[in-house]
């Protein structure tokens, strides 16, 4: 979790309080792909070897570099790319590699903020958060988010503090 002291895209007034991406659990699978094709090019690069193959060699390298692109750049680059931003006045969904989409989620219309927790999450401290509003979407659920009782409690105090301010401004 990274604490940032502001951006550019903000409204008067509001400041950014946490920005996070989903947790690292989420590109174990990547790297351990990354590893698995490294060691298979290597190996059929050794045995083609034996043989003199250049065209063989190059279509290993191909076949190795399109992997990684798929199974390894490709799910680091959404994983970098996704964040959730919690400011002072709403709950930011940022994500997209090349085209980005936002989604924003004024914390006034938050009515309930909640999380869970399987025992592997609770081992790595990330879990999923449950953000609930009255209306048509009534849910949003936001899943590997690290250190997720810490993101809920924050989140739950922003709303409040939101709602009393928003209590002050029509008094």
């Amino acid at each position: 979790m990274r604490h940032v002291a502001g951006t550019a895209d903000l409204t008067q007034g509001e400041h950014l309080v946490l920005r996070l991406h989903r947790h690292w659990k989420t590109i174990i699978w990547p790297i351990l792909f990354l590893a698995a094709i490294i060691v298979v090019a290597l190996a059929l690069l050794l045995l083609v070897s034996q043989f003199q193959h250049a065209v063989a060699r190059l279509v290993i390298g191909v076949a190795a570099l399109a992997a990684v692109i798929i199974f390894v750049a490709g799910p680091l680059l959404r994983w970098w790319t996704t964040s959730y931003e919690l400011t002072t006045r709403r709950l930011r969904l940022r994500d997209g590699v090349i085209a980005r989409r936002g989604r924003d989620f004024p914390l006034s219309k938050i009515s309930d903020v909640s999380f869970a927790q399987g025992p592997m999450d609770r081992l790595l401290g990330c879990g999923r958060l449950v953000v609930e509003s009255p209306g048509e979407r009534s849910q949003l659920v936001l899943t590997e988010i690290p250190q997720v009782k810490r993101v809920q409690a924050t989140l739950f105090q922003l709303v409040e503090d939101e709602q009393q301010r928003l209590a002050r401004e029509q008094q």
